[in-house]
């Protein structure tokens, strides 16, 4: 009877110590990062995203001065089941 005590006892104790070891080493690893911001920076997304809507506003452009030309075609056809 005193071994099984003595047996869960350690076990308990085994855990807990793991336990800690595992949070500490999580809350440490986040130390580590230092001054590296978890989010991209603001300024250069708003510049990419400038940029991308640039690139489709020159693209709108295109597609309208097609529809302007009378050169576009449409075909419709019937879905098909």
């Amino acid at each position: 009877m005193r071994n099984r005590s003595m047996f869960f006892t350690v076990l308990v104790l085994v855990n807990v110590v793991a336990w800690y070891m595992l949070g500490f080493s999580q809350t440490n690893s986040v130390a580590q990062q230092g001054g590296r911001a978890p989010f991209a920076n603001s300024v250069e997304q708003r510049a990419e995203m400038i940029e991308q809507l640039r690139a489709i506003h020159a693209e709108l452009r295109e597609q309208n001065e097609l529809l302007r030309s009378g050169q576009l075609e449409v075909i419709a056809k019937p879905p098909s089941d």
